[in-house]
């Protein structure tokens, strides 16, 4: 499997399923990454999770809050499983 690759896609769009909630995280999904892999994916997670949090807040919109925070939760919830299971895998992220 290329290092850019997962599944067929590139791993900033794999970043954007997760949030999306296409792709759920897990370690059985993790558990054949090389170290490197394990960085790309925590640093697409990361810039996505800064894009929504810099999206303008929809003050008075409740569909479209729920919607942010729920991207927000998904891709924080991704990130804390993909540092555990970096933790266990001793990789410095």
């Amino acid at each position: 499997m290329p290092e850019d690759k997962l599944r067929g896609k590139s791993l900033a769009a794999v970043a954007a399923d997760i949030a999306d909630g296409f792709i759920y995280l897990n370690p059985l999904i993790l558990k054949d990454f090389s170290s490197d892999v394990y960085k790309e994916i925590h640093n697409h997670l990361r810039k996505l999770q800064t894009a929504v949090r810099n999206e303008k807040f929809p003050s008075h919109d409740q569909a479209a809050i729920r919607k942010r925070n729920l991207k927000l939760q998904r891709l924080h919830q991704a990130v804390v499983v993909l540092q555990n299971s970096a933790r266990v895998k001793r990789i410095i992220l």
